[in-house]
């Protein structure tokens, strides 16, 4: 009788053990299979909405049960929508202290990667190079003909991004030297602008360089080309860092879809492919007030 009874103990405590391993190793098995569900918000800069896209489509067929909605706005609407409680993620082009209105200190920043900027003229037009000052002069309304910078006789048509938009406070901050701008057409979407110069004899605006294309004429500031390597060496300075904020630490899908965002298939793959420059190979560093150094 005894001994039935330690092999009865034996085996109830093998069983126990045997579900124990099974139940850890159905957990991993979840995950690998992308059983995470969740739904994300992710609101804000349109210079980097095709980046969060584009890694949002990847993530969600990775992970089928995650639904990400990604939406544009402006970097000021992310931010404020974050820090409300009403998006899970702002994406921005400046930094949450440079927001007036919103408590930065409730915001956890996951930089993601750089943006370049270019000035993007109509393609008819003949000028493909301006001066930082020409750029001042003509943005802020004191030059108002091409003729006054090498072009045609023809009206300027300024193209200009909303006050909530991140890309316009960092074309106003590095390139206007905080300079208020003369008024002019203004739209939020990078797309729309885009088509609105490429449409407009005369216009100008600026664009990340993730939306450029033979549509639009590219200018050169102070003779430097707007491409990556410029950027990188800090030989250009129309460029921001794309931060993603969340109200706190992350947790969940929310946490692992930052994770992602890290991971060596989005910044040594998609972000290079798509126009932007993972912070890895940047030379140099910025910091809030603009102040640069070497890494």
């Amino acid at each position: 009788m005894r001994k039935k009874m330690a092999l009865l103990t034996v085996t109830v405590l093998c069983l126990f053990a045997l579900a124990v391993l099974a139940g850890c190793g159905g957990q991993g098995t979840q995950q690998g299979e992308g059983e995470m569900s969740g739904n994300i918000t992710a609101v804000g800069s349109t210079a980097v909405q095709p980046l969060m896209e584009q890694a949002a489509n990847d993530f969600m067929s990775i992970n089928p049960n995650v639904r990400i909605v990604v939406q544009g706005g402006g970097s000021g609407t992310g931010l404020t929508q974050v820090a409300q409680g009403a998006a899970d993620i702002g994406n921005s082009d400046i930094f949450a202290e440079e927001k007036s209105g919103i408590d930065a200190a409730q915001l956890t920043d996951h930089q993601i990667c750089v943006v370049g900027m270019a000035c993007v003229a109509n393609p008819a037009l003949s000028v493909d190079n301006l001066t930082r000052q020409q750029v001042i002069d003509i943005f802020t309304g004191k030059t108002t003909n091409w003729q006054s910078v090498g072009g045609p006789d023809q009206k300027i048509v300024l193209v200009n991004r909303p006050k909530a938009s991140g890309t316009r406070a960092t074309f106003k901050k590095y390139v206007l030297g905080g300079a208020e701008e003369a008024a002019g057409i203004e739209e939020d979407s990078s797309g729309t602008v885009r088509k609105i110069v490429k449409d407009t004899p005369g216009a100008i605006g600026y664009l990340a360089l993730a939306y450029l294309d033979d549509s639009v004429k590219v200018i050169n500031l102070d003779g430097v080309e707007p491409t990556n390597e410029m950027i990188i060496s800090g030989k250009y300075p129309l460029w921001a860092y794309m931060h993603s904020y969340t109200k706190g630490q992350p947790s969940g899908a929310t946490e692992a879809f930052l994770q992602y965002m890290s991971s060596d298939n989005v910044q040594k793959s998609i972000i290079p492919e798509m126009g932007y420059i993972p912070e890895t190979e940047m030379k140099i560093v910025r910091d809030i007030n603009g102040n640069i150094k070497s890494k």
